[in-house]
């Protein structure tokens, strides 16, 4: 594997590690920063509308750019962000920073495949891009647990430096090893994208994105507030839980990949949103016991992206029938349909956090994780009255599904 990939790695683990590190430091930010929790919460909201905006809209708009020299424009952004962040004189500045980064983040995702593909043989491609995914992996395992030791220790705000670092290692790594010719058929346009959103059964599918990642994140946004602020535990420990989580979404990347290969997408979709519902539903009770609340979030982590996998692959199979030349382009979406999830279930918990409070955030977001397992039963239902659009994708139903779960690692 060239050491280019290595670059990206680089800068996926930094986009990763500022989108999730946020999660660990609202309590530290909030009270800094003289805002309450739901308006905290709001950074991990923008930030994720602003990769939801950023990837389809920015990455048509930038098409006929060098790929190379929109990854390095990318990092230049993505730091100028994390900067600013470190920088933010008052919670307004500190909003306008994460939205910058957020759609720095949106376009790499969109050409990060593309450019990792580029460089090896077509037979490595998939691999090529589980190395670069690797980087979101390891941020959550240890870039987002580190973040939040050093902000807890030297503040929030020394975390956004230490990110920007890592920004300007990806780039420089960029510029050294990248190569400048990298060959990229053009992106979808906007209208194109639009014309995807026209087919009701790739909604359908998206919406089972939006909802069931909405639903875990009413509850993951306020993750740190509920073990410090209802489990009892001191700001040192907040750093370790993390830890526990990101080594859980490790294996339960992996584990989701293997049921999804087993079992099909819309089987392991059911039994993956019905665990989630029920690891949420069960931290409404365990979230004031600390040993009961570190094994509910160990569990957690566990089914909480074990369904990455079986969300693209069945993605590309409706795609591969109701959208056969806009395939990567439905794929494509469904990022931005996670993203939106986030946002609006960070939003939601918010607005839980101020008017029923932290413990509720388990349950309600229990609620609805299980509306996404309604849209994955229904989906299902839909797929039985009309076997042609499964079979359209079963040709490259295999490929897609090692390539996704290769994704998710």
């Amino acid at each position: 594997m060239p050491i280019a990939l290595l670059a990206l790695t680089i800068s996926a683990f930094a986009i990763g590690t500022t989108e999730f590190v946020i999660v660990g430091l609202l309590p530290t930010i909030a009270a800094d920063l003289g805002v309450d929790l739901p308006s905290a919460g709001l950074l991990v909201s923008l930030y994720a509308l602003g990769v939801a905006v950023g990837a389809p809209v920015l990455t048509a708009l930038t098409g006929k750019l060098p790929r190379k020299t929109l990854l390095l424009s990318l990092m230049v952004l993505f730091t100028a962000g994390n900067l600013m962040a470190w920088l933010a004189p008052g919670y307004a500045s500190l909003v306008l920073a994460r939205v910058l980064t957020g759609l720095a983040h949106g376009v790499f995702f969109s050409i990060g495949s593309t450019i990792a593909t580029s460089l090896v043989p077509r037979d490595k491609a998939a691999s090529a891009i589980a190395i670069m995914f690797t980087g979101l992996t390891v941020a959550l395992v240890t870039g987002v647990p580190l973040g939040t030791f050093i902000g807890q220790h030297f503040g929030w705000r020394a975390t956004f430096l230490a990110v920007s670092a890592l920004g300007v290692l990806a780039f420089a790594g960029s510029l050294l090893f990248v190569p400048k010719s990298i060959q990229h058929g053009a992106p979808a346009s906007l209208m194109q994208q639009l014309r995807v959103l026209g087919q009701p059964r790739l909604l359908l599918v998206y919406a089972m994105t939006a909802v069931g990642y909405g639903g875990s994140f009413i509850a993951f946004t306020y993750l740190a507030p509920i073990l410090q602020g209802v489990a009892g535990f001191g700001e040192n420990a907040v750093g370790l839980v993390m830890l526990v989580y990101g080594v859980s979404v490790a294996v339960g990347n992996i584990w989701g990949g293997r049921l999804a290969d087993r079992r099909g997408p819309v089987r392991a979709l059911k039994i993956i949103f019905a665990g989630l519902a029920a690891v949420l539903l069960a931290l409404t009770f365990t979230a004031a016991h600390p040993l009961l609340v570190v094994a509910t979030v160990l569990l957690w982590g566990a089914v909480a992206f074990g369904n990455v996998a079986g969300l693209q692959v069945y993605v590309v199979q409706q795609a591969e029938h109701y959208a056969p030349r806009a395939v990567d382009v439905a794929s494509g979406l469904n990022i931005a349909a996670f993203n939106l999830g986030i946002a609006g279930g960070a939003w939601g918990g918010g607005l839980i956090v101020a008017h029923l409070g932290l413990v509720h955030t388990g349950w309600i977001g229990a609620l609805v994780v299980l509306g996404a397992l309604g849209l994955t039963a229904l989906s299902g239902r839909l797929d039985r009255l009309h076997p042609r659009a499964v079979d359209a994708g079963a040709p490259r139903d295999a490929r897609a599904a090692r390539t996704a779960r290769a994704a998710a690692h």
